[in-house]
């Protein structure tokens, strides 16, 4: 490892200040920073910023663009269709962009490079629209300002699949030192013509294509709304207020603070809609206006959270499946009364989220498909139904705050569910109804769902292997009670079930349709333990939720 880091040391390359914070490395940061490559996979790549081949930096950067450079110069045509980059507003999100598009220009591949920072479902609908051969992503989603990452589309607008991620991981073992590899400039990039800078027209058809999934149009009620929008410093300021301004959203609001592409992120501990202090400043703004509506987009607009004022006066919480339940209500009610709802619809969802989607579609008529934790499955059932004529896509989600209307993106869109959500908020205000009242109606119907999710976090490559060993654990020795309540059946999804592809993922099946489901992140070093529970009322549902999580918690505390 010490020659790795001499390496490292002595590249010419290496910048003044990468150079000092490697020599500040404690032999602790070291190992951690130079123990493996950062890893690469469906989701790409994430991971702290900095010197090392565990971190994320140009040197890292020109390694994975390496290795999809040779897996595009195996396909026809593929260099001549291109590659569309994109980038959000983290540290070093233009010069990574930059980077892979030097590099796969070097290499004789046309690039389609958007000039300033866009969305990430505006990138996946951008590899469709230009019939690229494939795209990147530089972004870390909703992860603190520390981290940046590297996404990978393939041809269709999703995440790569499998295949031909395993075709780069091939071609990543061949490199043994990624500060020699052969690169160009940006410059040169330039100059022969390769870099293209993608137009205005892109952004336009992207905007088009979610106003045409408007189901009430610029509908009188819009006008009266009072929305508070933030994008926590990311990208989703345009998109978001072009969409909502066209639907006659006169009277929104942005958080100026908040509207201003920030990489520190410095008005929040975490630029993540999932938790409730990033609306602070947007809570703020909302009751100084007496606004009935926030929403909040991450930093590259993929996720979106929202608070609704309810009838109390105070403005109340809705997490992931709550609000991907209201939105497939309102979406399958509307379809159904304007006789455009198809006899064959499929709502796609992850198998660890609420139970509560499947029973909305049922009582409208529609399937519902589960699929694994990651959007690049819900772009996967999508294309295959799409391929069979089976099947024809209504809704897919995730209980992590992300939802997909239109398949013209095939990655999650908060452009589109702060668009779908505000025209929801509207019509269920039209009706003299809040959306917590709206939620208080679904549960009257279908019975109380209710949802919870906590993580351990791990740190080092101690903490990684502690991980895999409380995971084995659970799967090994399985619980038979958890919170009082009797596992009835265990599934493990790495014996590839319903058939779906193998996965690190176990779910425990209880008495009264409750259910735990255990997977460690695909982006973090972090276990997920998600817990659903149904009763007749939401206060008994969370009281079940409180006695499983507690039952959870103390089977890991006694190993």
């Amino acid at each position: 490892m010490q020659s790795v880091i001499d390496r490292w040391l002595h590249c010419p390359e290496l910048d003044e200040e990468m150079k000092q914070q490697l020599l500040a490395y404690s032999d602790a940061d070291k190992e951690d920073a130079f123990y493996r490559h950062l890893a690469f996979g469906t989701a790409g790549m994430r991971g702290l910023i900095g010197p090392g081949t565990n971190r994320i930096n140009r040197f890292t950067v020109r390694r994975v663009t390496e290795g999809l450079a040779q897996m595009l110069s195996m396909q026809t045509q593929a260099s001549e269709k291109g590659v569309a980059i994109a980038y959000d507003s983290r540290r070093f999100s233009q010069t990574f962009a930059q980077e892979a598009a030097s590099h796969l220009a070097y290499h004789g591949i046309r690039v389609h490079l958007f000039p300033s920072l866009r969305p990430t479902p505006v990138l996946s609908f951008a590899v469709r629209h230009l019939q690229a051969a494939a795209g990147i992503m530089i972004t870390a989603s909703h992860n603190p300002a520390a981290y940046n990452g590297y996404k990978v589309y393939g041809e269709d607008g999703a995440q790569m699949p499998p295949d031909k991620v395993d075709t780069i991981l091939h071609e990543l073992k061949q490199i043994e030192n990624e500060l020699a590899l052969d690169t160009g400039t940006w410059e040169e990039g330039i100059a022969s013509g390769r870099i293209q800078i993608i137009s205005s027209e892109v952004d336009q058809a992207y905007l088009d294509h979610v106003l045409s999934l408007s189901l009430r149009g610029k509908h009188p009620s819009h006008a009266s709304l009072r929305v508070v929008f933030t994008p926590l410093h990311g990208t989703g300021t345009k998109p978001v207020e072009q969409a909502l301004q066209a639907l006659g959203f006169s009277r929104l609001e942005t958080v100026k603070r908040q509207a201003i592409p920030d990489p520190a992120f410095t008005t929040v501990s975490s630029p993540n809609p999932e938790d409730p202090n990033a609306f602070s400043l947007a809570l703020e703004q909302a009751e100084a206006t007496d606004a009935d509506l926030i929403i909040a987009t991450d930093p590259d607009a993929d996720r979106l959270g929202l608070l609704a004022r309810g009838s109390d006066g105070r403005f109340h919480t809705f997490n992931g499946n709550q609000i991907g339940a209201l939105l497939l209500d309102y979406l399958l009610k509307q379809r159904q009364a304007q006789g455009s709802l198809p006899p064959n619809g499929v709502v796609f969802k992850s198998i660890v989220t609420s139970e509560l989607g499947r029973a909305i579609a049922a009582e409208y008529g529609v399937k519902t498909s589960d699929t694994l934790t990651g959007f690049k499955y819900i772009a996967e059932g999508i294309a295959e139904k799409e391929a069979s004529g089976e099947d024809t896509f209504l809704f897919g989600y995730e209980e992590s705050y992300g939802y997909l209307i239109g398949s013209f993106v095939r990655d999650k869109d908060a452009v589109q569910a702060a668009m779908m959500c505000c025209e929801m908020a509207a019509y269920h205000r039209e009706q003299g109804r809040t959306l917590e009242q709206a939620l208080a109606d679904i549960d009257r119907q279908f019975g109380a769902y209710r949802e919870s999710l906590f993580s351990f976090t791990f740190q080092g490559k101690a903490g990684v292997d502690r991980m895999q060993a409380i995971i084995e654990q659970f799967r090994t020795v399985p619980p038979h009670h958890i919170g009082g309540l009797t596992v009835e059946r265990v599934r493990d999804f790495a014996k590839g079930l319903d058939g779906l592809p193998s996965a690190d993922v176990l779910r425990f099946e209880c008495n009264g349709d409750a259910w735990l489901a255990i997977r460690p992140s695909g982006t973090e070093p972090k276990i997920k333990f998600y817990f659903g529970t149904r009763a007749t009322t939401k206060e008994e549902a969370e009281v079940l939720l409180k006695l499983m999580r507690q039952s959870v918690r103390d089977m890991i505390e006694a190993e």
